[in-house]
């Protein structure tokens, strides 16, 4: 019995954790009386059959998935260069910087969206797609930085230095050496920008204007009706994320057993 609690307990959390997903999963299929879709009436397929069927669902998920693609290039970009020179180089100003990357993490989204909007305002810049894209990445490259410099700081330098002495040239080295051994985090920094980017609603609502990205347009239809559709695209979003996740994660441990692998056979050959 002692074996199992700790199983239990995690299965447990885990549902409770899951509960609301599996309630916008079901009602993605239900057939609602009116503009709410808040209690049962019946199953359909019609919901899937026409998910933009909404009037400017299209359009606002749309917005969200350009916003959340330019975001995620940038981010993990800026995110893995500046991880790298934080772990590799000593700097003036160094432990200044770790600390400033930490500060969009756990300042308060509210108080975030609030001081870009000021900014924005203070210089006169129009409220727009581009003013969304820019407070994503400036919220993003954090989680980036912090996924990234975690593989990095584990990393064996001697892999480069034997790559150097081949007459590997830096770049050469980076490419060839580097990027492949930090690519998994590098990609999971990515999906978490996306994520972070694609689900976003405060930072967004304050930096928006008249743009309206996926959180924004569900937030406006909540007071007049939320259609079934609403499911269907949440549903569609958590089953790719999820999706992408496990690719990821079943792509790292299938480097290292192939890395395991041809460590035994160096060692045997030898």
């Amino acid at each position: 019995m002692r074996h199992h609690l700790l199983t239990a307990y995690g299965v447990l959390a885990l549902g409770y954790l899951m509960l609301p997903v599996g309630v916008v999963v079901v009602f993605s299929f239900n057939d609602p009386v009116g503009k709410f879709n808040y209690t049962w009436k019946g199953f359909t397929l019609d919901n899937w059959a026409h998910p933009t069927g909404a009037p400017g669902i299209g359009e606002a998920v749309t917005t969200s998935l350009e916003i959340a693609a330019i975001v995620t290039v940038v981010a993990t970009l800026l995110g893995t260069l500046i991880a790298m020179a934080l772990v590799r180089y000593g700097f003036r100003g160094r432990g200044l910087t770790n600390f400033l990357i930490f500060m969009p993490i756990s300042t308060p989204e509210i108080v975030f969206g609030a001081s870009l909007l000021t900014l924005f305002l203070n210089f006169g810049v129009q409220l727009g797609f581009w003013t969304i894209v820019i407070a994503h990445i400036a919220f993003d490259i954090s989680f980036v930085v912090v996924t990234v410099k975690a593989r990095l700081v584990g990393f064996d330098r001697s892999l480069e230095e034997a790559a150097a002495d081949l007459y590997a040239t830096p770049f050469a080295s980076f490419r060839r050496v580097t990027l492949p051994l930090i690519a998994p985090a590098v990609l999971a920094g990515g999906l978490l920008a996306f994520a972070l980017s694609i689900d976003d609603f405060v930072i967004t609502f304050f930096t928006a204007g008249i743009e309206q990205t996926f959180p924004v347009w569900v937030w406006g239809a909540v007071r007049i009706g939320v259609p079934p559709q609403v499911n269907v695209i949440g549903t569609i979003i958590f089953a790719v994320a999820v999706g992408l996740m496990l690719a990821n994660t079943l792509w790292q441990r299938r480097r290292e057993q192939a890395a395991m692998a041809a460590t035994g056979a160096a060692a045997t050959d030898w």
